[in-house]
C-alpha cells in the first residue's frame, strides 16, 4: 500500500510538474512570437483615418439613392421625398406634420415635379453643367471637412462600447495646435471638440456629437458662430452596403456684426433609403428618361471626386 501511494504521489508530482512546464513553455513561445503576429489595438489615428475612407466610399454612393427627409423647425415639420434628376436632387413634398397631403396637395406637387423635369430636360449643356456643379459644390464641401478632420483635431479613444446595438470604439475629438485651415471653411474646426462612436468591424461612423468652445468667424468679420453652438450625426447601413444619416440635429448661435445675436436650430431625419428609381420620374420629351444626365462622360468625373 505504501508504494502504492508512492506511486500515486509519483504521478501527481509528474502531472503537476507537467503542467506548470507546458505553461511556461507556452508564455515562452507567445513572448519569442513577432509583435506583428498577436492581436493589437488599431490607434486612434488608424481607426479616425479608416473611417474617412468608408466615408469616402459612402460619398460616391450617395447620389445612388433616393430617401425621405422631415425637417422640424419651428414646431413645424415637413416630410419630402429626395430624388435624383438628371444630376441633382429635387425635393417633393409628401407630409406637413405628420399628415399626408390631400389629393389636390399631392395634384400640385405632381405637377410642380413635371415642370422641373420639363426644365431640366430644356436646360443647354452650359445651364445643366452648371446646376450639377453647384450640387456638387456642396457635396465636396461637406466631403473635405469630414477629410480635413484627421488634420485638425487630435483623437484618442476613451473606450470601447455598444451603441445603437454595434461594438464601437469611443474617440473624443479636441483642436490640434498649431493647425492652420487651408480655406475658411476648415477654419470652424479650429474652435471645436467633440465626440466619435465608430463601428469596429466596418470603422463607418455611428455617432458624432461637437460643439464650438470658442468663436470662430464663418465670414469675415461679418458673422462668427458663438460657443454653444451643437451638431449632432447619427448613421445607419442601409441595403446595399453603405453608410447614410438617418439624424442630423443642431443648435447654433451666431453673432452677426458683433451686435445681433441669432440662435436657431434644426432637426432632420432620414429614412427610406432606396437605390434610385427612373420608373417613377416623368421622361423628358424623345423618351430620355428623368433618371439620365446628358453626357455620360460628365457624370463619371463628378462621381469619381
Amino acid at each position: 500500500m505504501g508504494h502504492a501511494m508512492h506511486k500515486a504521489k509519483a504521478r501527481k508530482s509528474g502531472v503537476s510538474f507537467c503542467a506548470i512546464g507546458c505553461g511556461f513553455l507556452t508564455l515562452l513561445l507567445f513572448s519569442l512570437l513577432p509583435a506583428a503576429t498577436l492581436p493589437t489595438q488599431p490607434g486612434a489615428n488608424t481607426i479616425v483615418q479608416r473611417s474617412v475612407e468608408a466615408l469616402r466610399s459612402d460619398w460616391q454612393a450617395e447620389p445612388r439613392y433616393d430617401y425621405l427627409e422631415r425637417d422640424v423647425k419651428n414646431h413645424e415639420s415637413r416630410t419630402s421625398r429626395v430624388m435624383m434628376i438628371l444630376g441633382s436632387p429635387y425635393r417633393r413634398l409628401e407630409a406637413v406634420n405628420g399628415m399626408p397631403l390631400s389629393p389636390e396637395d399631392q395634384q400640385e406637387e405632381q405637377r410642380k415635379l413635371n415642370a422641373a423635369v420639363a426644365e431640366r430636360c430644356g436646360e443647354s449643356t452650359l445651364q445643366t453643367r452648371k446646376r450639377i456643379e453647384n450640387y456638387n459644390r456642396g457635396r465636396e464641401r461637406d466631403h473635405f471637412l469630414m477629410s480635413e478632420m484627421t488634420k485638425a483635431l487630435v483623437f484618442n479613444v476613451l473606450d470601447e462600447t455598444t451603441i445603437n446595438g454595434r461594438n464601437a470604439w469611443h474617440l473624443q475629438a479636441s483642436p490640434k495646435p498649431g493647425y492652420t485651415p487651408p480655406n475658411r471653411e476648415a477654419k470652424v474646426l479650429t474652435g471645436m471638440k467633440g465626440e466619435l462612436w465608430i463601428d469596429k468591424s466596418t470603422f463607418e461612423w455611428i455617432q458624432v456629437v461637437a460643439q464650438v468652445i470658442h468663436p470662430v468667424s464663418i465670414e469675415g468679420f461679418l458673422a462668427r458662430v458663438e460657443p454653444g453652438t451643437r451638431f449632432k450625426l447619427v448613421r445607419t447601413p442601409v441595403a446595399g452596403g453603405p453608410w447614410f444619416p438617418i439624424q442630423f440635429s443642431d443648435e447654433s448661435k451666431v453673432r452677426v456684426l458683433s451686435f445681433f445675436g441669432r440662435n436657431g436650430g434644426d432637426d432632420e431625419t432620414y429614412s427610406d433609403y432606396q437605390t434610385a428609381d427612373s420608373a417613377s420620374i416623368p421622361a423628358c420629351p424623345g423618351g430620355v428618361s428623368g433618371k439620365d444626365v446628358p453626357g455620360k462622360d460628365m457624370r463619371s468625373k463628378n462621381a469619381a471626386h
